[in-house]
Order: C-alpha cells, then sequence, then structure tokens
C-alpha cells in the first residue's frame, strides 16, 4: 500500500500552503450552505404541529450538538495519531480542534437549555442521561485544554493530553445512544431511524443544509487555528521563518 499522500499530508508546510488554498473556498461555501439554511428553516419550513415556530431552534442547536461530538471525534483520532506515530502535524489538529469543539459543545448546551424552557418547563433537568453526558463532553474539553495549559514541555503536553482526549472519546457513544438506552426528555433518533427519518422533507431539507453549513465552517475554522499552530511549532524552520519574513501569514 502506497502511504507517500498520508506522509506528505503529514508534511507540516505541504499542509499549510493546502489548508491556504482551501481557506477562501471553505469560507464561501459555508457561508452559502448556512444562509440557505437559515432561510429554509426560518421561512420556507412549516411551523411544528406541537412546538409551532419555537422547533426552529432546532437548526441552531442540532448542528450545534453534532460538531460538538464530531470535533471530539476529530481531536481524539488526531492525538491518536501523533500519539501512536509521533505525527507532529497530527496533535496540531488535536490542539486547534479542541476549543472549536468546546464552542460548539457551549453553543449545544445554551441553545438546548433556551429551547427546553417552553418545551420541558425547565433550562435543566439532571435526570436527562443526553444533557449529563453532553455537559461532560464540555468537562473533557475544557479538561484537555486546562491540561495542556499547566504543563509547559510541549511534547509531554502532547503525550499527556492525547490519552486524555482518546479515554474520553467513549463518551461520544453514550450522548448518541444514551435516548435508547435511558428514559430521557430528549426524543428518540430522528433522522437516523431504520424507518426512515421521523421529520417531514420540508424541516429535514433545511437541516441538512445547516448541519453542512456548521461541518464546513467548522473545517475552516480548523484551518486558520491549524496554520497558525503550524507557525508556532514550526517558527525555528527555514521554512517558517522565510514565511514570516515575506509577511505571507
Amino acid at each position: 500500500m502506497n502511504l507517500r499522500w498520508f506522509y506528505k499530508l503529514a508534511s507540516p508546510p505541504y499542509f499549510y500552503r493546502l489548508a491556504g488554498t482551501l481557506r477562501p473556498w471553505l469560507s464561501g461555501l459555508s457561508i452559502t450552505l448556512i444562509v440557505a439554511g437559515t432561510y429554509g428553516g426560518l421561512v420556507l419550513a412549516p411551523p411544528d404541529y406541537l412546538q409551532g415556530d419555537g422547533f426552529r431552534m432546532i437548526y441552531v442547536h442540532v448542528p450545534s450538538a453534532y460538531l460538538g461530538m464530531m470535533a471530539y471525534v476529530v481531536m481524539a483520532t488526531a492525538a491518536a495519531i501523533g500519539f501512536i506515530w509521533r505525527i507532529k502535524l497530527a496533535h496540531a489538529v488535536a490542539v486547534s480542534a479542541a476549543p472549536l469543539g468546546a464552542s460548539f459543545t457551549f453553543l449545544g448546551l445554551v441553545t438546548g437549555a433556551i429551547w427546553g424552557k417552553p418545551m420541558w418547563g425547565t433550562f435543566w433537568q439532571w435526570s436527562d442521561a443526553r444533557l449529563v453526558f453532553f455537559l461532560v463532553l464540555f468537562f473533557l474539553y475544557m479538561g484537555y485544554l486546562a491540561l495542556r495549559e499547566v504543563t509547559e514541555d510541549r511534547d509531554k503536553a502532547d503525550r499527556l493530553s492525547a490519552v486524555l482526549a482518546v479515554v474520553g472519546v467513549i463518551n461520544i457513544p453514550i450522548i448518541h445512544y444514551s435516548v435508547e438506552w435511558w428514559t430521557t426528555l430528549h426524543q428518540g433518533p430522528t433522522i437516523t431511524r431504520l424507518d426512515g427519518p421521523s421529520i417531514t422533507m420540508d424541516m429535514l431539507a433545511p437541516l441538512l443544509v445547516m448541519i453542512a453549513g456548521f461541518s464546513v465552517f467548522f473545517v475552516w475554522l480548523l484551518f486558520v487555528r491549524l496554520q497558525g499552530e503550524i507557525l508556532v511549532r514550526e517558527q525555528k524552520s527555514r521554512w517558517a521563518q522565510e514565511l514570516m519574513q515575506r509577511g505571507r501569514v
């Protein structure tokens, strides 16, 4: 199996240039998708027969919660690759993804609380497994970032935080299956049901567009942060110094 493409992609200068090339396209695509999804969700989608217009929070809450979990998978996978194969770029990806995932998770918690108040009569319910484990996800992000902050040696911080990230990934399937394993305030699967989505297409289509838009936006933000992280880690290398001298950062 030819792994030359993998090692080429793992090269900091190559990936730095690739990210710079893709960023304008990603920003344009994310804006287009989010605008289209927002219009579809707020204007085209009909009110829910039970929640009325209150259901429209779904178009922010679900993409945020989804990215909160997916960002952790990206972080943990990159951290594991960096820990096992000692690929510096992988650790840079994990470090760059962590604050983004924490931000999306926090947004998911806030929008969920706002949505839950009129629907459930409370902002928070400790007996709801999905709420509790999603809060645990936020604490895992905070723990990862705090561990890196208090560890002065970067290589040691990479190794220690990688262990925490990989161990914490078990929380992701728990969040996903919590509505099936326990009785919660959250409804069961809506999109991934075996017998088809339980939401009508005029409501589902804008939601899928918003999830795609948030996902592309995440990748764009990740590339922005990753380029900065690469320069910090490679500041002593000739290519990085030449780049900074030319002001092309």
